[in-house]
């Protein structure tokens, strides 16, 4: 099920526009005819593990070859013209990818001169100053934080002046201030005109930040909307009812149970408010200890799980997931 949107933008003046592209591997087929026009905004791409959002991301950056389909960045086919689309872009993968051995100012330098940028220390000196990095550009980046490394590979990421913007995972790891500080930087770029293609774990900010979200399972784009369209597939309340004991189901009307996660249950209903006593009761009955329960409006988490269902190796929205993600910073 993909939701439309209506952008003020022509077919032919998106600057990254996808036509059936797939990719597989072996068996798995990775990516499967995937179709996206996306204008200048933040768009965020939001999967489980294995969904295929690294190989699209790797497809439209030229580092992996579709095996059928087509694709256009700034209107440069991915195959035909694949020099003039890595001139259009910049990606910055979710791995560290700076020199720590070298200051921020020699990491963005460097990179100029490997864009041919004409004045380099010029101009990495004023996306440094973007990046809030310039009073801090001549010490060594490995005494930089974790997010200050993060901007220096934005810094670098934007010293030829890309037209598109991508980044995966790009605040996976860091703390909360850290991170809001680089989604700002994010929406600045946005603002003056640039397209950024996000891939997030991390719902909150894709509901937050993100001027549209596309949610892929098994290659194929499920649904892609505004975040609060998107929250409109689930138009009831949401139930979150943490227990003790095993839960065999319930009957109470208007109340439809979702999902279970690990010890929370979720149910849906029309009137939150007034279900909550009689599901309270009904799982009282059932043998169940209540030991919380809580009534919400439906998140992004909710449409993703709605959509794509639970599963261990299936949602990346697991304590234990980012924790191993947090690791590897």
């Amino acid at each position: 099920m993909a939701t439309t949107y209506r952008h003020n933008q022509s077919v032919h003046e998106y600057p990254l526009v996808t036509h059936s592209l797939t990719k597989g591997f072996g068996d798995l087929l990775a990516v499967d005819n995937l179709t996206l026009s996306v204008g200048t905004e933040i768009f965020g791409l939001v999967g489980p593990n294995g969904s295929g959002k690294t190989t699209t991301v790797l497809m439209l950056t030229t580092l992996l070859d579709p095996d059928s389909g087509d694709a256009t960045i700034c209107g440069y086919d991915i195959r035909k013209n694949p020099r003039r689309v890595r001139e259009s872009i910049s990606y910055v993968p979710q791995d560290m990818a700076v020199d720590v051995r070298l200051s921020g100012r020699e990491n963005v330098i460097m990179f100029a001169e490997l864009y041919g940028v004409k004045n380099p220390v010029e101009r990495s000196n004023e996306v440094l100053k973007i990046l809030d990095l310039l009073d801090r550009a001549d010490e060594r980046a490995k005494v930089y934080s974790g997010g200050m490394r993060r901007r220096l590979e934005l810094a670098q990421a934007l010293v030829h002046n890309p037209k598109i913007l991508f980044l995966d995972e790009p605040t996976v790891g860091l703390d909360v201030a850290a991170r809001k500080k680089i989604w700002e930087h994010i929406r600045t770029l946005r603002n003056d005109g640039m397209t950024v293609f996000v891939t997030t774990h991390y719902m909150d900010e894709a509901d937050r930040y993100c001027d549209r979200v596309a949610i892929i399972d098994h290659g194929r784009i499920q649904a892609v909307d505004t975040p609060a369209r998107l929250k409109g597939i689930i138009s009831q309340d949401i139930i979150s009812v943490s227990i003790s004991g095993k839960f065999t189901g319930i009957d109470v009307p208007g109340v439809s149970f979702a999902h279970q996660e690990e010890d929370t249950l979720i149910f849906h209903c029309e009137n939150g408010a007034a279900a909550l006593p009689l599901v309270k009761d009904a799982l009282s009955d059932a043998g169940n200890q209540v030991l919380s329960m809580s009534v919400r409006q439906p998140s992004l988490d909710d449409v993703f799980l709605h959509l794509v269902g639970p599963g261990e190796d299936k949602s990346p929205f697991k304590s234990s997931t980012f924790r191993n993600m947090m690791g590897k910073r």
